[in-house]
């Protein structure tokens, strides 16, 4: 993906933070956005649907973590990269903004070139996605990886972030085991520490959304699609 068409939504009720972090992003080539409160920042980013937001915690109105927890219930914005802005010390609010949905923090104040290269690693984790088709068809299962919609037999379902990428590694390859190992690695990443437990549960909640017969568990090994 070309930098120009990245899109980054920056939120802050400090002018000077907006223009300063503003002029830096844009001037690596990306297109920037701009929001000075948590209820604007919600419907820019429905309407705009960027690939990564700045958030501020702090903010009147309505603050950054709950700002992140009414973008993590729009379906749409379910790849959205998330990250918060806190003050050095703020050990409460980068808890509060994992527990919501965010996906890393960025400690300020911040020097351009080190927030660039923060940014860049972020965007990293778009980049780095397998090429794969858009579509996935399996049976009366329906996988759209681009708009994060599912659809089985017909009826409509909506999936947390993780639950759906979950599902669609497991999808691109029906009836391969996919390793307990494997599976941290594509979904989560290094994003957050996770035990292996967390697969488990994940899994549990897809064979309630899914069909209990769609997972196989294949014992101290991994998880499989059956088609």
């Amino acid at each position: 993906m070309k930098k120009k068409d990245i899109k980054i939504l920056l939120v802050d009720d400090e002018p000077d933070i907006l223009e300063i972090i503003g002029y830096n992003l844009s001037t690596e080539g990306y297109q920037i956005i701009t929001a000075d409160n948590g209820v604007q920042a919600v419907k820019k980013a429905k309407k705009e649907r960027p690939h990564l937001i700045i958030l501020d915690v702090m903010m009147p109105e309505m603050d950054g973590i709950e700002a992140c927890e009414q973008i993590r219930k729009i379906p749409e914005l379910s790849n959205t990269i998330i990250t918060f802005l806190t003050a050095r010390g703020e050990d409460y609010s980068q808890m509060a903004g994992f527990d919501v949905g965010a996906d890393d923090y960025i400690t300020k104040p911040i020097k351009p070139k080190v927030l660039t290269s923060k940014v860049k690693a972020l965007l990293r984790r778009i980049k780095n996605e397998e090429p794969s088709e858009d579509i996935l068809k399996i049976g009366g299962l329906i996988i759209n990886r681009e708009e994060y919609k599912i659809s089985n037999k017909g009826e409509e379902i909506i999936l947390p972030r993780k639950e759906f990428e979950l599902l669609s590694l497991l999808a691109t390859k029906p009836n391969k085991v996919f390793k307990r190992e494997e599976i941290l690695e594509k979904v989560w990443g290094n994003e957050v520490v996770v035990g292996g437990r967390t697969i488990d549960v994940h899994i549990r909640k897809l064979r309630e959304k899914i069909g209990d017969d769609c997972f196989k568990t294949v014992k101290g090994v991994g998880y499989k699609f059956v088609d």
